[in-house]
């Protein structure tokens, strides 16, 4: 009989490995970081170390597909949690997701933040290194604090990562001072691990993520071939991506306040005789 028990066990242990519809999204993911991570490097660094001046045009175009791979990246990170609850996933779903984020959204827009401080002109490579140490370890904090703990329904506790990574290449894309940029790739780290509430992408809202997402590879498409009014067009963009990850939260705040009042007015009115 115990052999009975091993012979079944072994025959059970290859569906639990399985990969789902949602795992396979999920794989996509993980994907397009690590080709994000490629591109940046045969593009942007290897050019700039050795000292090709021809090198502008290859430059932006590698950067813009670098950034279109991690909007593709959230794309699959946007269907596989779909897919995922409208079938299933395998008992890997999480880790795998986890796994994921953390090449797309972590090791991707880190690594361009750095190579940004090398290939800058007023960049300083050092303090762009911790920068990008920063982005990277703020994004394995709140991936695990995702995994351990529970919040309400229909919301994030801090910056969504694929949104927090968008929002950091929108920073160097922007091409502010560097001193501006470095600050505002660590506001942008803060709110990955704050305690910030995010409204999750469902519905309505997913559909706008995804019309944004769709809209922002134009932009970048746009500037690449260097179209009329390309550069100006991705500065707009990328402006736009900073304003609404420093609003939505302010959304999010001010409804969790007017439900507050609210709890507090109905409790006075129970309390009257």
């Amino acid at each position: 009989m115990p052999e009975a028990d091993e012979v079944d066990d072994e025959e059970e242990m290859p569906l639990s490995l399985r990969l789902s519809i949602a795992d396979t999204l999920t794989l996509g993911n993980a994907t397009c970081g690590f080709m994000a991570v490629y591109f940046t490097t045969t593009g942007i660094l290897i050019p700039h170390l050795t000292g090709n001046d021809e090198s502008t045009g290859m430059a932006r175009h590698s950067a813009a597909t670098a950034v279109i791979l991690m909007l593709c990246a959230a794309v699959f990170d946007l269907f596989d949690g779909l897919v995922a609850r409208k079938l299933r996933s395998s008992p890997m779903g999480a880790e795998l997701d986890n796994l994921s984020d953390l090449i797309s959204f972590g090791l991707a827009p880190a690594y361009f933040v750095l190579v940004y401080g090398m290939v800058a002109d007023d960049a300083h490579q050092r303090v762009a290194a911790v920068g990008a140490i920063v982005v990277l370890l703020a994004v394995v904090l709140r991936l695990a604090r995702f995994s351990c703990v529970t919040v309400k329904d229909g919301t994030f506790q801090g910056m969504p990562s694929p949104f927090g990574a968008l929002t950091v290449v929108s920073i160097v894309l922007l091409e502010l001072p560097f001193v501006a940029t470095l600050m505002a790739i660590i506001g942008t780290a803060w709110l990955m691990v704050s305690r910030v509430e995010y409204p999750k992408p469902r519905g309505r809202l997913a559909v706008a993520m995804l019309s944004w997402i769709v809209l922002s590879m134009g932009l970048l498409a746009a500037w690449a071939f260097d179209a009329p009014s390309g550069q100006l067009l991705l500065q707009t963009g990328c402006a736009l991506q900073l304003v609404m990850g420093a609003v939505i939260p302010l959304f999010a705040t001010a409804r969790r306040v007017n439900n507050f009042r609210d709890n507090r007015r109905e409790a006075r009115a129970a309390q009257l005789p």
